[in-house]
Protein backbone atom coordinates (compact mmCIF):
# COMPACT_ATOMS: atom_id res chain seq x y z
CA UNK A 1 0.00 0.00 0.00
CA UNK A 2 1.18 2.92 -1.02
CA UNK A 3 1.66 6.52 1.47
CA UNK A 4 -0.93 8.30 0.31
CA UNK A 5 -2.92 5.10 0.10
CA UNK A 6 -2.33 4.76 4.24
CA UNK A 7 -2.65 8.20 4.77
CA UNK A 8 -6.62 8.06 2.64
CA UNK A 9 -7.26 5.41 5.21
CA UNK A 10 -6.02 6.77 8.10
CA UNK A 11 -8.08 9.98 7.33
CA UNK A 12 -11.31 7.92 6.24
CA UNK A 13 -11.57 5.99 9.43
CA UNK A 14 -11.88 9.21 12.17
CA UNK A 15 -14.45 10.21 9.82
CA UNK A 16 -16.91 7.15 9.49
CA UNK A 17 -16.03 7.28 13.09
CA UNK A 18 -17.67 10.65 13.67
CA UNK A 19 -20.23 9.88 11.07
CA UNK A 20 -21.67 7.20 13.38
CA UNK A 21 -21.73 9.13 16.03
CA UNK A 22 -23.32 12.21 14.83
CA UNK A 23 -26.04 9.89 12.80
CA UNK A 24 -26.64 8.21 16.60
CA UNK A 25 -26.80 11.54 18.03
CA UNK A 26 -29.55 12.95 15.34
CA UNK A 27 -31.37 9.36 16.39
CA UNK A 28 -31.76 9.95 19.98
CA UNK A 29 -32.55 13.80 19.23
CA UNK A 30 -35.26 12.37 16.74
CA UNK A 31 -36.08 9.46 19.89
CA UNK A 32 -36.47 12.48 21.89
CA UNK A 33 -38.68 14.88 19.76
CA UNK A 34 -40.89 12.49 18.54
CA UNK A 35 -41.73 11.65 22.35
CA UNK A 36 -42.53 15.50 22.96
CA UNK A 37 -44.68 15.46 19.65
CA UNK A 38 -46.64 12.31 21.09
CA UNK A 39 -46.39 14.13 24.84
CA UNK A 40 -47.69 17.47 23.00
CA UNK A 41 -50.78 15.15 21.34
CA UNK A 42 -51.99 13.61 23.59
CA UNK A 43 -51.43 16.82 26.10
CA UNK A 44 -53.56 18.69 23.19
CA UNK A 45 -55.99 15.77 23.15
CA UNK A 46 -56.68 16.12 26.69
CA UNK A 47 -57.16 19.62 26.69
CA UNK A 48 -59.72 19.53 23.86
CA UNK A 49 -61.47 17.21 26.16
CA UNK A 50 -61.12 19.21 29.03
CA UNK A 51 -62.65 22.17 27.06
CA UNK A 52 -65.76 20.22 25.74
CA UNK A 53 -66.81 18.92 29.14
CA UNK A 54 -66.73 22.81 30.48
CA UNK A 55 -68.67 23.62 27.74
CA UNK A 56 -70.92 20.69 28.05
CA UNK A 57 -71.08 21.73 31.46
CA UNK A 58 -71.74 25.44 30.83
CA UNK A 59 -74.73 24.05 28.69
CA UNK A 60 -76.48 21.96 31.05
CA UNK A 61 -76.13 25.11 33.68
CA UNK A 62 -77.63 27.33 31.34
CA UNK A 63 -74.48 29.61 31.51
CA UNK A 64 -73.59 29.79 28.16
CA UNK A 65 -75.45 31.67 24.66
CA UNK A 66 -77.50 28.94 22.89
CA UNK A 67 -79.63 29.78 19.79
CA UNK A 68 -81.52 27.24 17.39
CA UNK A 69 -85.20 26.70 16.07
CA UNK A 70 -88.23 26.71 18.62
CA UNK A 71 -91.11 28.91 19.49
CA UNK A 72 -91.61 32.48 20.29
CA UNK A 73 -94.39 33.35 22.77
CA UNK A 74 -95.98 36.61 23.41
CA UNK A 75 -98.19 37.51 26.50
CA UNK A 76 -99.74 40.86 27.26
CA UNK A 77 -102.77 42.53 29.32
CA UNK A 78 -105.65 43.02 27.66
CA UNK A 79 -106.11 46.41 26.60
CA UNK A 80 -109.73 46.55 27.69
CA UNK A 81 -110.66 47.54 31.04
CA UNK A 82 -113.20 45.82 32.90
CA UNK A 83 -116.49 47.28 33.34
CA UNK A 84 -119.56 46.21 35.52
CA UNK A 85 -119.20 43.30 37.70
CA UNK A 86 -116.13 41.58 35.09
CA UNK A 87 -112.99 40.41 37.53
CA UNK A 88 -110.48 42.88 36.77
CA UNK A 89 -107.82 40.02 37.68
CA UNK A 90 -108.93 38.53 34.35
CA UNK A 91 -107.62 41.26 32.27
CA UNK A 92 -104.05 40.55 33.24
CA UNK A 93 -100.93 38.36 32.79
CA UNK A 94 -100.12 36.79 35.84
CA UNK A 95 -96.74 34.94 37.58
CA UNK A 96 -98.84 31.13 37.48
CA UNK A 97 -99.50 31.45 33.92
CA UNK A 98 -96.03 32.33 32.89
CA UNK A 99 -94.88 29.23 35.19
CA UNK A 100 -97.46 26.75 33.88
CA UNK A 101 -95.81 27.83 30.36
CA UNK A 102 -93.05 26.89 31.36
CA UNK A 103 -93.39 23.53 32.76
CA UNK A 104 -95.55 23.18 29.32
CA UNK A 105 -92.46 24.10 27.54
CA UNK A 106 -89.81 21.65 29.40
CA UNK A 107 -92.19 18.52 29.07
CA UNK A 108 -92.37 19.48 25.43
CA UNK A 109 -88.53 19.30 25.10
CA UNK A 110 -87.48 23.08 25.75
CA UNK A 111 -83.62 22.71 25.62
CA UNK A 112 -83.40 26.14 26.94
CA UNK A 113 -85.99 29.21 27.66
CA UNK A 114 -86.00 32.82 28.27
CA UNK A 115 -88.50 34.89 28.95
CA UNK A 116 -87.63 38.87 28.24
CA UNK A 117 -84.33 38.20 28.05
CA UNK A 118 -83.70 36.52 30.93
CA UNK A 119 -82.13 33.02 31.06
CA UNK A 120 -84.86 30.33 32.70
CA UNK A 121 -82.42 27.67 34.97
CA UNK A 122 -83.50 25.65 38.20
CA UNK A 123 -82.81 28.47 39.82
CA UNK A 124 -85.02 30.69 38.16
CA UNK A 125 -87.76 32.32 40.45
CA UNK A 126 -91.16 33.72 39.36
CA UNK A 127 -93.36 35.73 41.55
CA UNK A 128 -95.41 38.47 41.67
CA UNK A 129 -94.43 41.95 43.26
CA UNK A 130 -97.32 44.12 43.35
CA UNK A 131 -97.59 45.71 39.72
CA UNK A 132 -95.09 43.54 38.49
CA UNK A 133 -93.83 40.21 37.84
CA UNK A 134 -89.96 39.94 39.91
CA UNK A 135 -88.28 37.02 37.21
CA UNK A 136 -84.05 36.41 38.35
CA UNK A 137 -84.47 39.18 40.53
CA UNK A 138 -85.20 41.53 38.00
CA UNK A 139 -88.35 43.52 37.56
CA UNK A 140 -90.54 42.20 34.77
CA UNK A 141 -93.66 44.16 32.91
CA UNK A 142 -95.90 43.23 30.35
CA UNK A 143 -95.87 42.04 27.22
CA UNK A 144 -93.96 38.95 28.16
CA UNK A 145 -91.77 37.35 25.65
CA UNK A 146 -90.66 33.95 26.04
CA UNK A 147 -88.58 31.93 23.71
CA UNK A 148 -87.59 28.26 23.83
CA UNK A 149 -85.44 26.08 22.34
CA UNK A 150 -86.81 22.81 20.62
CA UNK A 151 -89.02 20.90 18.41
CA UNK A 152 -91.61 23.08 17.50
CA UNK A 153 -94.19 20.65 16.33
CA UNK A 154 -93.50 18.98 20.08
CA UNK A 155 -93.33 22.54 21.93
CA UNK A 156 -96.86 23.28 20.47
CA UNK A 157 -98.69 20.14 21.55
CA UNK A 158 -97.44 19.95 24.53
CA UNK A 159 -98.60 23.72 25.23
CA UNK A 160 -101.98 22.43 23.64
CA UNK A 161 -102.60 20.01 26.71
CA UNK A 162 -101.42 22.34 29.24
CA UNK A 163 -104.46 23.93 31.73
CA UNK A 164 -103.06 27.38 31.63
CA UNK A 165 -102.48 27.49 28.18
CA UNK A 166 -106.31 26.40 27.39
CA UNK A 167 -107.58 29.35 29.62
CA UNK A 168 -105.19 31.73 28.33
CA UNK A 169 -107.31 30.61 24.77
CA UNK A 170 -110.43 31.60 26.52
CA UNK A 171 -109.17 34.94 28.08
CA UNK A 172 -107.69 36.16 24.98
CA UNK A 173 -111.39 34.88 23.38
CA UNK A 174 -113.53 37.10 26.12
CA UNK A 175 -110.88 39.79 27.90
CA UNK A 176 -108.53 40.18 24.77
CA UNK A 177 -105.93 39.72 26.68
CA UNK A 178 -102.44 38.72 24.10
CA UNK A 179 -101.60 34.83 23.77
CA UNK A 180 -99.34 34.57 20.79
CA UNK A 181 -96.93 31.67 19.65
CA UNK A 182 -94.77 31.92 16.67
CA UNK A 183 -92.54 29.64 15.46
CA UNK A 184 -89.17 30.86 14.88
CA UNK A 185 -86.27 29.15 12.55
CA UNK A 186 -83.96 30.83 15.01
CA UNK A 187 -84.25 31.61 18.89
CA UNK A 188 -81.10 32.98 20.48
CA UNK A 189 -80.85 32.01 24.67
CA UNK A 190 -78.77 34.58 26.58
CA UNK A 191 -76.59 32.98 29.23
CA UNK A 192 -77.90 32.33 32.34
CA UNK A 193 -75.72 33.13 35.69
CA UNK A 194 -74.36 31.04 38.16
CA UNK A 195 -75.68 30.71 41.83
CA UNK A 196 -73.21 31.01 44.89
CA UNK A 197 -72.96 28.43 47.09
CA UNK A 198 -72.73 29.71 51.07
CA UNK A 199 -73.95 26.14 53.15
CA UNK A 200 -74.12 23.76 50.06
CA UNK A 201 -71.04 21.37 49.75
CA UNK A 202 -70.05 18.55 47.46
CA UNK A 203 -69.97 15.07 48.71
CA UNK A 204 -66.65 13.31 47.99
CA UNK A 205 -67.33 9.79 46.36
CA UNK A 206 -66.50 6.88 48.16
CA UNK A 207 -67.24 8.63 51.39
Amino acid sequence: MGIEAALAEKTAMPSLMETEQENQLLSGENEKLQLEITKYAEGQSSTKLAIEQLRDAKMKAGTIEVSGPGLRITLDDSKREAVGEENPMLFLIHEQYIRGIFNALWIGGAEAIAINGQRVTTNTEVFCSGSYIKINGTRQMPPYVIDAIGDESDLSVALDLQLTWILLGDLQKQNGITRKPDALSTVVIPAGSLREYYFAEPVNEGT
